[in-house]
């Protein structure tokens, strides 16, 4: 009896650690006790967007296992290098990798800086992941990120999916997609909210047409002089 007894906490803890990759421990608690999940209001966050530069053409290349087997490289080691930051991974989309920090747990003003540390460790990791059917070549990650409000909450019965509304979630997308390879793109609210600390080695990109927005002032996010990269 003792033994079937720690199997079965053995079980419970793997399904719990699993249920805690798909959703946020705060939300998970909720769901099994059959709670309401509630939808919360988050005055500022920081969303960072990435996706892979040529993804379409290199994926014309390869068999359908290949891509599957190349990203899945690509995504066990950002998993892996985020744990050393306090973000929270939203969603991958095909080749694109979303992640914020702020929410589900409130960390002050710290949100920008943790997403700008990640993202250049990111930027940085993306270059060294082999893929096995291309062994000469190398990805290229162009990101973008963006401060400011949004919502977040739980949509669906099957397969719950933990999701982030609102302008901020477009306006970091745009920021993604108007980046350019091995790039960091932010927003002057995003750089504003990394001006306390004078470290990072930020570039004035100019105004530029943002779909959807008009035209934005932007910056690329060069670097940090306290702070070097994951080996």
């Amino acid at each position: 009896l003792k033994e079937k007894t720690e199997d079965l906490k053995r079980e419970r803890r793997l399904a719990e650690d699993l249920l805690h990759q798909m959703l946020p421990k705060s939300v998970a608690k909720q769901l099994r006790k059959c709670q309401k999940v509630e939808a919360e209001n988050y005055d500022q966050v920081t969303i960072f967007f990435s996706d892979i530069v040529g993804f379409t053409s290199i994926a014309a290349s390869c068999t359908p296992l290949q891509v599957v087997e190349m990203l899945n490289n690509l995504y066990v080691c950002f998993d892996t290098r985020i744990e050393s930051y306090d973000v929270y991974k939203v969603e991958t989309i095909g080749d694109a990798y979303m992640v914020v920090s702020g929410l589900p747990e409130r960390n002050g003003t710290k949100h920008a800086h943790e997403i700008a540390k990640m993202s250049l460790d990111l930027v940085a990791a993306v270059r060294q992941v082999v893929i096995p059917h291309m062994p000469r070549g190398r990805l290229e990650l162009r990101a973008g990120a963006h401060t400011g409000a949004c919502v977040a909450g739980v949509v669906g019965y099957k397969m719950p999916r933990y999701c982030l509304f609102g302008d901020t979630v477009n306006t970091a997308s745009r920021m993604e997609s108007t980046s350019l390879p091995q790039k960091i793109h932010i927003s002057s609210a995003m750089y504003e909210a990394l001006l306390t600390d004078d470290a990072y080695e930020i570039e004035l990109r100019g105004e530029i047409e943002v779909k959807g927005k008009g035209k934005m002032k932007t910056y690329w996010l060069l670097g940090n002089k306290n702070y070097s990269v994951q080996n």
